[in-house]
C-alpha cells in the first residue's frame, strides 16, 4: 500500500479527527492507525472482554478486529460512527471465538441465587472501615467485575457498552444488530440484578472496570502494527 504524499506530510496527533486518520490509515499510514487504536483500545477491549470473560482472549480478539478493520477502512462510508463500526467488528470476532471454544455461559438466575460463599460474605458483611479509600475502591471494582462476568453474554455486553462506555442505545443496537428496545430491556435487567448485590457502591467504581492500562494498550498497538507491516497493510518499515 502507498501513502498519499500530501497527507503524509502533515503529522498526526491525538487531536487529529477520525475522518483524517481513516483516510491516511486506509492509504497505509501506520501512525494514523496507531492514533485510532489508542483512541478506541479501551472501548474495544471492554467489548471483547464482556463476551469472552478472559483478558488474554480479549486482547487477541481486539488485535484480530483491528487488522480486519484496517483492511476494510477503504470501504468505511460513515453511515454509522467509527466507534459503532469497530464495536461491531470486535463483537463479531469475540463471538466467533466464543462459538469455537464452546464457552459455557453461567445462567443469570442461578448465579444470583446461588453465589459462592466468599462472594456472599463480601456482599453481606459490613465494610471494613480501616483500609484506605483506594484499597476499598479496588475491592469494590474487583467484586463488580466478578459479578459482571456472571451475567449472560447478551446482558453483559450491553451493560458494558451502555453503563461503562456510555454508548447511546441507538449506537449499541446498531453495533450489535438488535432493536433499541431490546438494548433497553437487557440493560435494565443487567443493571437491576447487579444493583441487588452491589447496591450503591456500583456507580462509584464503574470508570475503573476492566481498565485498559498503559502496558496493555502499548502491547496491543505494537502487535497490531507489527502484523500489519508483515501483511502489507502499512507502508512503514
Amino acid at each position: 500500500m502507498h501513502s498519499e504524499p500530501h497527507l503524509a506530510a502533515a503529522p498526526v496527533s491525538a487531536h487529529t479527527p477520525d475522518d483524517a486518520l481513516i483516510s491516511r490509515a486506509a492509504a497505509g499510514n501506520g501512525a494514523a492507525f496507531e492514533v485510532l487504536m489508542r483512541r478506541y483500545n479501551r472501548l474495544l477491549f471492554r467489548t471483547a472482554r464482556s463476551i469472552l470473560k478472559n483478558d488474554t482472549e480479549a486482547e487477541d480478539a481486539v488485535q484480530e478486529a483491528y487488522l480486519r478493520a484496517w483492511r476494510a477502512l477503504g470501504e468505511f462510508r460513515g453511515q454509522s460512527g467509527l466507534s459503532t463500526w469497530l464495536v461491531r467488528i470486535v463483537a463479531n470476532e469475540a463471538l466467533g471465538r466464543l462459538r469455537r471454544v464452546r464457552a459455557q455461559v453461567i445462567p443469570l438466575e442461578a448465579a444470583m441465587t446461588s453465589p459462592e460463599p466468599e462472594t456472599l460474605a463480601a456482599l453481606t458483611d459490613a465494610p471494613d472501615r480501616g483500609p484506605e479509600p483506594s484499597v476499598l475502591r479496588t475491592q469494590i471494582r474487583e467484586l463488580m467485575e466478578s459479578h459482571i462476568d456472571l451475567l449472560p453474554e447478551v446482558y453483559r455486553t450491553v451493560f458494558m457498552l451502555r453503563a461503562v462506555e456510555e454508548m447511546s442505545v441507538e449506537d449499541i443496537g446498531q453495533a450489535l444488530g438488535i432493536p433499541a428496545a431490546t438494548v433497553r430491556t437487557r440493560f435494565f435487567r443487567a443493571r437491576s440484578r447487579l444493583r441487588e448485590s452491589l447496591a450503591g457502591e456500583m456507580d462509584s467504581a464503574l470508570g475503573d472496570i476492566f481498565a485498559f492500562d498503559g502496558a496493555r494498550c502499548d502491547r496491543v498497538v505494537a502487535k497490531v502494527l507489527a502484523r500489519a507491516r508483515a501483511q502489507g497493510l502499512s507502508d512503514e518499515a
